[in-house]
């Protein structure tokens, strides 16, 4: 009898989905080299004008200093002279981690007015099919709604399918900050909904940051929608490899470290998100307490001791939440890992009661976002456990930032 890791079948599906992962990078890096021919897209282009650029007859920093070294230019700089290099080079400067948080939004709303514009003409294109001046105006309808004045967005890029972020709550004086980090077809079409809104990465952090401030009224908080990755499109190979992930967490890593003050910082990761999150774990800063997951295909890790992280380690899943039924294995490169909310792999298991499906954790009134509110702010004692349990909570006491009113 030939064993499962021995089998000549097996073997032949190893090569196969090999095979195809290779196409699809050689297809997909072909068709981005072509497109990349025809235009430099719009950040590049912004990143290297700052490059040449300068300010009060002095070079400017590389746009990829540390946040700290940023930080310190800009502090070192007038007013007037921000808002300069913000009008200047929009794009480079609202997507710095490093730059002031408010002349980042102020950076973004003239670069979605920039997209705007460009997308307006697009609708009227000959050049398009149907099809593409429809999304064109959906674009265009999209920076609209992003420019208004009551929102912050943190991170921009209308490149493709797009990349952003956006903060609820005033980040600079947060006592804990919060960042939900979404999974499969994430872009900027759908960073929010109208429809199932709590299943958008817009819908969710309004969710979570209304909850944190019922959950601790004196607890200054803030949450960020953080659709800053490439994330992957459907349930295809993107999906079940982490090479996505592996990019994502790059850039979360830089997001988190950029962030201003020392507040502690929690990631709520849905889907696919908490592939990205534990990718990302070992490299975070300490300043990351808590990394919990929901509706989890796996952190490509067998226990959270693997994660090598100091922050604590949660999970949840709804009892009819389709994801229970990928395998949780790791073949090859295919697959995430074990499952988070089972007892070998050692998190701390949540209760998810009220919550619905795969997208139905953020949604108000349900145990999920109750205990995502009350670990952001710190409360651990007040977190309910799965069936009943005491186990997630022991070893654990509130935080001194988790007050009550």
């Amino acid at each position: 009898m030939t064993s499962f890791d021995t089998s000549p079948q097996l073997n032949v599906w190893r090569a196969l989905l090999a095979l195809a992962v290779v196409f699809v990078m050689l297809a997909t890096t072909g068709w981005t080299a072509l497109r990349n021919h025809r235009s430099t897209p719009p950040l590049q282009a912004s990143l290297s004008a700052w490059e040449h650029g300068s300010i009060a007859g002095h070079r400017l920093p590389a746009a990829d200093s540390s946040p700290a070294r940023l930080a310190r230019f800009f502090a070192s700089l007038t007013g007037q002279q921000r808002g300069t290099l913000a009008v200047r080079y929009p794009l480079a400067v609202g997507n710095m981690n490093g730059a002031p948080v408010e002349l980042r939004y102020r950076a973004n709303r003239i670069a979605l007015d920039e997209a705007r514009k460009v997308e307006r003409k697009r609708m009227h294109d000959s050049g398009l099919t149907p099809d593409g001046q429809r999304e064109a105006g959906r674009r265009m309808h999209r920076f609209e709604a992003m420019m208004q004045a009551d929102r912050h967005i943190l991170a921009f890029d209308p490149e493709g399918s797009g990349r952003a972020a956006e903060v609820f709550g005033d980040l600079t004086k947060a006592e804990r900050i919060s960042v939900v980090v979404p999974g499969v077809d994430t872009n900027l079409l759908t960073f929010q909904r109208t429809s199932r809104k709590y299943s958008a990465p817009v819908g969710m952090a309004e969710s979570l940051y209304a909850a944190e401030r019922t959950a601790s009224p004196s607890t200054r908080t803030a949450v960020i929608a953080w659709a800053d990755y490439t994330a992957p499109d459907g349930l295809g190979i993107d999906s079940a490899t982490a090479m996505r992930a592996a990019s994502g967490a790059v850039r979360l890593n830089a997001l988190v470290r950029g962030l201003p003050g020392a507040s502690p910082v929690s990631l709520f990761c849905h889907s696919y998100g908490s592939v990205l999150c534990g990718v990302a774990a070992r490299s975070l800063p300490a300043r990351v307490a808590d990394i919990a997951v929901a509706g989890s295909p796996g952190m490509r890790v067998e226990n959270a001791s693997q994660l090598r992280t100091s922050a604590q380690v949660w999970a949840m899943r709804d009892a009819d939440d389709w994801v229970q039924d990928v395998p949780y294995l790791e073949v090859g490169g295919l697959g995430h890992g074990e499952d988070p909310v089972s007892a070998v792999f050692g998190a701390r298991v949540l209760s998810a009661r009220e919550a619905k499906g795969h997208g139905g954790y953020f949604e108000p009134g349900t145990d999920s976002i109750a205990n995502f509110a009350e670990i952001g702010v710190g409360a651990y004692e007040s977190v309910r456990c799965a069936d009943n349990a005491e186990a997630c909570r022991a070893g654990l006491s509130d935080t001194a930032s988790a007050g009550r009113a």
